[in-house]
């Protein structure tokens, strides 16, 4: 068992990077932090916003899943 927390999407949608310096994004479940990437500044990557499940939105994106793993999994969303 993951000793990571759940977050609700409510939870999630506070650290969009405008209410909160925090910027993460939820992808198939699973919970990113991506504060540190130059491309999310102000929580706001191309058209996708942080604080929200992007699964749906990545599926036309020009890259695969594998971008997500240079970022550090905080939690998982709660289902």
């Amino acid at each position: 068992m993951s000793n990571l927390s759940t977050f609700t999407k409510s939870q999630l949608a506070l650290r969009n990077g405008q209410d909160n310096d925090q910027i993460w994004v939820a992808y198939k479940g699973v919970i990113y932090d991506v504060t540190k990437s130059r491309l999310w500044r102000n929580g706001k990557h191309y058209e996708h916003w942080a604080g929200q499940d992007l699964t749906e939105e990545l599926k036309d994106a020009p890259h695969s899943n594998t971008v997500f793993d240079k970022f550090d999994i905080v939690g998982y969303l709660e289902k």
